[in-house]
């Protein structure tokens, strides 16, 4: 196990978190490689939104009627533009797939196009909140969220979190990244709340030690104004 208040991992492959309450390791694949880096990085552009497939899109030519109207994506996330065929517009933000038809049609069609993309439906940005939290779901990732903000938009932390096992993946130009929070001292205002991005997603750990001492008291006789227990389960 790995030790630390906060540290972040950078991925070189998708790592596995999935597993039982008590397995408190993270990092574990040779992939993975541990960096001196403190902070997780933001995300490099502000830009969230991508076209997917089978999306319609608005695309509105100033000045040039007939090339505007109602177009809908093919499921590789391709369309097909008058003048220009087959534009693979998958993956890019409507800026950006407004800038290709522009390039396309300069010149040769016209002399300084200007185009516009609207999706027809925006999808909003989320945050996914799982693990020990209370009602774990995806939740608005618009404003400015923070980790504190947004576990409490998921009914706060359930009754066997793991103050010090939070953790933030994210992925930043193609690279994983994990970063582990103890919320419990950003609680006490000993760490700055981190803030958090569209589609990061949160992970609350588990605490093994007061879910098995619970279970252990279920059984313990309160005959006297104190009971003591030894615990020799993890040896």
């Amino acid at each position: 196990m790995i030790s630390f208040f906060k540290h972040v991992i950078a991925l070189g492959a998708v790592a596995s978190l999935a597993g039982c309450a008590t397995d408190r390791t993270f990092g574990a694949s040779p992939s993975i490689e541990v960096t001196a880096l403190q902070d997780l990085p933001p995300p490099t552009t502000d830009l969230f939104y991508r076209i997917g497939p089978q999306e319609t899109l608005d695309i509105l030519v100033v000045g040039a009627e007939p090339l505007s109207g109602r177009f809908l994506t093919d499921e590789r996330g391709d369309l097909s533009y008058p003048l220009l065929g087959i534009v693979n517009v998958g993956g890019l933000h409507p800026s950006s797939a407004s800038q290709m038809i522009e390039d396309g049609l300069r010149g040769k069609f016209l002399r300084d196009p200007q185009v516009r993309i609207i999706p027809e439906e925006f999808a909003r940005p989320t945050i996914s909140v799982g693990g020990q939290v209370e009602r774990p779901g995806s939740f608005s990732a618009v404003g400015k969220p923070t980790l504190l903000r947004v576990v409490n938009q998921a009914g706060g932390l359930a009754e066997y979190a793991r103050l010090d096992d939070v953790l933030v993946m994210r992925t930043v130009e193609g690279q994983r990244y994990i970063g582990v929070f103890n919320i419990g001292a950003i609680q006490r205002g000993n760490y700055v709340d981190p803030a958090l991005y569209p589609n990061d997603i949160v992970m609350v750990g588990d605490s093994p030690e007061r879910r098995r001492l619970d279970n252990i008291l279920q059984f313990v006789p309160l005959l006297t104004s104190a009971s003591i227990i030894i615990d020799r389960l993890g040896r």
